[in-house]
């Protein structure tokens, strides 16, 4: 399978070209519960969930991100569903993400704010990437004396744990803040013409936790092509699937990719 290119067609068949064990990670945010449009186009969730997992290597990683509309006064559930089919295929649910925005629409009279979105993190088997994200630490805790804290274990019983002290930087929370909206969750004004982007830093947070230089990082729902942009630009190979030729002119102006046709019967 040829990388660093986006396919215009359909995913799954995509992805039916492609080896077994040879992708390793995927990120993307496919399209649920109709909340846009997507020029008409809909996917096969399960088949294409099958087909990440006999793509991804023992080790690999799907990030799914993903949220829940509310029909009839009922958020869906949609989400869950997905991470629990992902995990009855093989996967494991290595960790449920929060992606929260600083911007979001208002609400029912009766519901508080919807400022988020899950990042479920698939991995088949133990990852074999791991390239845990920092954080400057809070100023009053770079010089703290407390080495120590309790944590009580299963059986009831407190252990103390030590932690190291005196540093600039800390391991990440998994909920993460990241500006949203035109022009802040990238500079790119085209890809403003896509209906639902994700933020390059989401991407590229992922993209840098889960991978390594030269790694092959696929997004089968590409749309603007913001996961093959942060794989191009942290030196990762990039294979990327869209079905709207409308989109794939976004991903050819933003990536600069070429962008090849599937022939269809």
């Amino acid at each position: 399978m040829k990388t660093n290119v986006c396919y215009q067609g359909d995913c799954l068949e995509v992805m039916k070209g492609m080896e077994d064990k040879s992708v390793d990670l995927t990120v993307t945010s496919p399209p649920y519960d109709n909340l846009r449009t997507y020029n008409g186009y809909t996917f096969n969730f399960e088949e294409i969930a099958k087909e990440l997992y006999r793509i991804t290597k023992d080790g690999g990683v799907v990030v799914w991100v993903v949220g829940d509309a509310t029909i009839k006064g009922s958020e869906t559930g949609t989400s869950f569903k997905q991470a629990l089919f992902f995990k009855e295929i093989g996967f494991n649910v290595h960790d449920t993400m929060i992606y929260q925005k600083n911007s979001y629409p208002f609400p029912p009279v009766n519901r508080y704010y919807q400022q988020f979105e899950y990042m479920f993190v698939f991995s088949k088997g133990k990852p074999k990437t791991y390239n845990i994200q920092r954080c400057p630490t809070v100023e009053k805790y770079r010089n703290t004396t407390n080495t120590t804290s309790s944590q009580r274990g299963k059986n009831g019983k407190t252990t103390k744990l030590k932690y190291a002290t005196g540093l600039d930087t800390r391991k990440m929370d998994n909920v993460w803040k990241i500006d949203t909206g035109y022009m802040r969750g990238t500079k790119d004004k085209i890809a403003f013409k896509h209906p639902a982007t994700f933020p390059d830093l989401l991407a590229e947070r992922h993209i840098l936790s889960w991978s390594n230089e030269g790694d092959t990082i696929l997004d089968p729902m590409a749309g603007s092509g913001t996961t093959l942009k942060m794989a191009k630009l942290n030196n990762r190979n990039f294979i990327g699937c869209e079905i709207s030729s409308e989109y794939c002119d976004i991903i050819k102006e933003r990536v600069g990719c070429e962008i090849i046709k599937l022939l269809v019967n």
